[in-house]
């Protein structure tokens, strides 16, 4: 199963590393803020419990004022005034603390105030009692309006502190329950929001897993890449180097070495390094070639020499381009190819074109020679020939007229194979004009040329209508003339030849053994006799040049006109093919590009 790698860009990586850091800030912002609060549920639930023990303690110091009033009035012993002045100063001392406990809350404020008025009021009664110097109460006597003022006034005391009492209960059992439920959910926002982080850490650590394992794979494909391009280079003989040009840091790759025929100790990777191998007629070369590639920012392409640590001259390739890495910052690289073979396979197709051009001016000057020298004392030896045959005849030997027979043969046989050269030179060199003709009007131009041997043979031609292309008039003439000859000639003995032409649209694909493609719509002409011929393992055959099937004595010919043929169609980017069965008939297939 082939694994998926996938890419994460720098964006999305630091976008999940924000979000997990605001994800953890947040889930810790919550857990500070649930312990604040269960802090502050303590704070109110211990505020509410001081509240209630101070006002106890302050009704509690009341009383002990009182008990220390009613044993001085006892025993006028002094040493009860001492709980009494103790607890005056420790009244004001828990009013003052009591104020602050409560803090800025108003109704609270207020009964403490009314409290401290009432205890104050108590005190002044008790100092009132126990001061008056001018007044010897008897033991256990009692006032009874002073006993009824003291206990109504004792009683609101008692009242507003358990007033105060109460309602911080009251408030008590809430804060209480608040602070219940902020301890119940302390833990569970602790536990949340450390499962979250957990899962966070165990999140990361898989993906950092992940993409090392990854990572890993990336670098073993980087690896095997690395020695199969290594080896590549060296099948190849090619190397390749990067020039960073901010910092003029220039790096090749390890076959340079080799391709220089050098050690790693003898080639300084500079340009200067490199520059000392190269031919001195070419060093302009790879400066030209750095400042072409600087300029148009596109693949310069340079041939220069260098001359190897063992003395050979070479012949580099160097294609170098300009590129801006993830940096932005000016790369050039290169790759450098050593051509000396296809140099010298250059050189020996160089001297071959040049014997080509050769031949072919030969051929040329071969064609002049037939066309114009060969021809005249041809047809001096034809017109002499035909001189002796109409006045000398009568006067020759019975040996003499069988040699003077073959002459006439001979010269004749030679006149048309002149004339199948000049065809076959004119169609592979003629000037390539294409006009938009009609082909039914080069075939009946064809028929008319070949009349004398239509006539003589009976034959028979069927056509239908052929399409308008654009051709060359007159070597289509030459195709139509030499297809139709041929199945004149090899007709059947006593058996009229029947010829049908006939066209139809078909597509590329279906002809076998060719270029075409199903894009491609061609013409299809068709020329099929009820000749003798031919064996299906010479269809190939029979389009060589002075290829011939039959000897001179069964058919006349000189195996050319075939060829022509080919060549005909090629030059209209056709294709031709033959069909035969012996004793049976022919037929040419020609297939030409429609015209659009």
């Amino acid at each position: 199963m082939k694994r998926k790698i996938v890419k994460l860009s720098i964006p999305y990586l630091l976008t999940t590393l924000i979000l997990s850091i605001f994800l953890l800030v947040f889930s810790a912002a919550i857990t500070y803020k649930q312990f604040l609060e269960l802090t502050k549920a303590e704070k109110r639930v211990v505020q509410s419990h001081k509240v209630i023990l101070t006002a106890q303690e302050l009704l509690s110091t009341v009383k002990d004022a009182e008990t220390a009033q009613r044993g001085y009035l006892l025993t006028r012993d002094t040493i009860f005034l001492v709980p009494y002045k103790d607890a005056i100063t420790y009244s004001a001392k828990i009013i003052t603390d009591f104020k602050k406990l409560v803090g800025n809350n108003p109704e609270k404020q207020k009964a403490i105030d009314t409290l401290d008025f009432l205890i104050h009021k108590r005190f002044d009664i008790i100092a009132a009692s126990i001061f008056k110097k001018d007044i010897e109460l008897p033991l256990f006597s009692v006032d009874k309006k002073s006993m009824l003022s003291r206990k109504d006034l004792v009683d609101k005391i008692r009242s507003k502190t358990n007033e105060i009492i109460k309602n911080e209960k009251m408030q008590l059992k809430i804060r209480e329950s608040e602070h219940r439920e902020e301890v119940h959910l302390s833990p569970l926002t602790f536990l949340y929001t450390s499962l979250f982080a957990l899962s966070i850490f165990v999140i990361a650590f898989f993906k950092i897993k992940s993409d090392l394992f990854h990572l890993k794979l990336a670098n073993n494909q980087l690896l095997i890449n690395k020695r199969l391009f290594e080896h590549s280079e060296n099948i190849s003989n090619i190397c390749n180097w990067c020039w960073n040009l901010e910092a003029n840091h220039l790096t090749f790759s390890n076959n340079i070495h080799y391709m220089l025929r050098c050690e790693k100790y003898d080639f300084k990777q500079t340009v200067e390094g490199f520059s000392k191998f190269v031919h001195p007629d070419d060093q302009h070369i790879i400066t030209n070639g750095v400042k072409e590639a600087l300029e148009i920012y596109k693949t310069a392409i340079v041939y220069y020499r260098v001359i190897r640590k063992d003395g050979v001259i070479c012949y580099f390739k160097s294609e170098s381009k300009v590129i801006q890495d993830n940096f932005h910052k000016n790369i050039m690289i290169g790759v450098i190819s050593d051509i000396s073979e296809q140099h010298h396979n250059n050189a020996i197709l160089e001297e071959k074109l040049f014997d080509l051009e050769r031949t072919n001016k030969e051929l040329l000057a071969f064609n002049h020679v037939a066309s114009h020298d060969l021809q005249e004392p041809l047809r001096k030896i034809q017109n002499f020939i035909s001189r002796l045959d109409a006045n000398e005849m009568e006067s020759l030997s019975e040996n003499g007229r069988t040699y003077f027979s073959r002459i006439k043969v001979a010269a004749n046989r030679m006149q048309l194979l002149i004339d199948d050269l000049l065809a076959f030179s004119r169609a592979n060199k003629a000037e390539k004009v294409y006009e938009l003709k009609d082909l039914n009007i080069l075939l009946k131009i064809s028929i008319q040329e070949l009349a004398q041997s239509i006539e003589e043979k009976y034959a028979t031609i069927n056509t239908s209508a052929l399409p308008s292309l654009n051709v060359i008039p007159f070597q289509i003439q030459q195709l139509f003339i030499n297809i139709i000859s041929n199945a004149i000639k090899y007709s059947k003995a006593n058996v009229a030849p029947v010829i049908t032409i006939s066209s139809e649209i078909i597509c590329g694909k279906d002809i076998i053994k060719s270029s075409f493609t199903s894009e491609n719509k061609l013409h299809k002409i068709t020329i099929s006799d009820n000749g003798i011929g031919f064996d299906e393992e010479y269809a190939e055959d029979i389009f060589i040049l002075f290829n011939r099937l039959h000897s001179d004595t069964e058919y006349y010919g000189t195996g050319i006109g075939l060829t022509i043929c080919r060549k005909i169609v090629e030059n209209h980017n056709g294709y031709i093919t033959a069909e035969g069965i012996p004793n049976v008939g022919s037929r040419f297939n020609i297939y030409l590009p429609m015209t659009e």
